[in-house]
């Protein structure tokens, strides 16, 4: 999936339809000149509504429609007719979408299964036709109600990505090439900083058949939650994994620092995701003799799950396979 085609945030104006309004009519036929009132009422206007469809992985679809409109109910009519609904527009959108409002910023609901519909924009309601309003003291009402208006508002669509286990740790640290490894993904890997511009999610294989999803996040960097590097366009897809992995390269200056940074970037931007599930993998390891895995693992925060692993030996991967799934159930 390449980075001009991952789109996970679009902004659009949204206008269901208004309703139809209900008609003033009286029955006229042959032999009856003076018949009651017989208004059909107006249709509902459109709903636009978000459905989740799981063949869809971003809302490339949506970035150039910045506007949805549904279509009016129509008017009733005579012979107590009512008018039809406006046409709904159905949008479908991948899991993990969030509908926000653009002028508030209030979150109005998120899609996260195969088929679920919410309504984005209700469409108005159809007027009652003058039948409605016939009285022991009115038998012939001559007004009707009009449709309501339909609602219009700036709506902003919000994609995150949904996976189990979520790759945290700076740029260049290996995530990309761990997914590669364990998944049949095949995201860019090269040696240097951002080379991941987008999420790529990756199936894990594991034991009887069994299998999870892991998302390789774009790197952190110190500032992230304020929007330095690549900012927190890329941390709301954290929110969604129910494990977050944390890589840090054998080499590094010194782990311990890498990995509270990582830690105050994800509680700055929001402190529910050190609420998740932890796992330390040091990557790179094949350049570690047992000596120096001792010393580093005996220096590394308590109550701390880690793992010594290496995607190009694939040394420590079954381990942490293992990690997971436990974690995981």
């Amino acid at each position: 999936m390449s980075s001009s085609n991952f789109i996970d945030y679009v902004k659009f104006n949204s206008k269901s339809g208004d309703g139809g309004s209900g008609a003033v009519s009286f029955r006229r036929e042959k032999h009856v000149p003076k018949g009651g009132p017989d208004g059909g009422n107006g249709g509902r206007g459109g709903h636009v509504i978000l459905r989740g469809n799981t063949q869809l992985w971003t809302l490339l679809h949506l970035k150039y429609k910045k506007h949805v409109i549904a279509s009016k109910g129509e008017n009733g009519s005579g012979s107590r007719s009512s008018g039809a609904d406006g046409e709904d527009v159905i949008l479908e959108v991948p899991l993990g979408t969030v509908a926000r409002d653009a002028e508030t910023n209030k979150k109005l609901f998120e899609i996260t299964e195969d088929g679920q519909e919410m309504i984005l924009s209700q469409g108005g309601r159809g007027g009652l036709g003058n039948e409605n309003f016939k009285t022991a003291t009115n038998q012939t009402p001559r007004h009707a109600q009009p449709g309501e208006p339909g609602v219009e508002g700036w709506i902003i669509l919000e994609l995150k990505v949904l996976a189990d286990v979520g790759l945290v740790g700076f740029p260049n640290a290996g995530k990309s090439t761990l997914l590669s490894v364990l998944s049949a993904a095949k995201p860019e890997v090269a040696d240097y900083p951002f080379t991941t511009l987008v999420p790529n999610l990756g199936v894990v294989a594991y034991r009887d058949y069994k299998s999870f999803v892991m998302a390789d996040i774009p790197g952190i960097i110190e500032g992230a939650s304020e929007g330095k590097g690549l900012g927190i366009r890329f941390l709301r897809h954290i929110e969604r994994n129910s494990i977050l992995l944390f890589l840090i390269p054998a080499d590094s200056d010194d782990i311990n620092k890498e990995f509270e940074i990582l830690l105050s970037e994800l509680k700055k931007y929001n402190p529910e995701l050190l609420d998740k599930d932890r796992i330390l993998a040091i990557s790179k390891s094949d350049m570690l003799d047992e000596e120096l895995k001792n010393e580093i693992g005996s220096n590394l925060p308590e109550g701390l799950t880690s793992c010594f692993i290496s995607s190009i030996t694939q040394e420590g991967l079954t381990e942490l396979k293992d990690l997971i799934w436990k974690n995981l159930n």
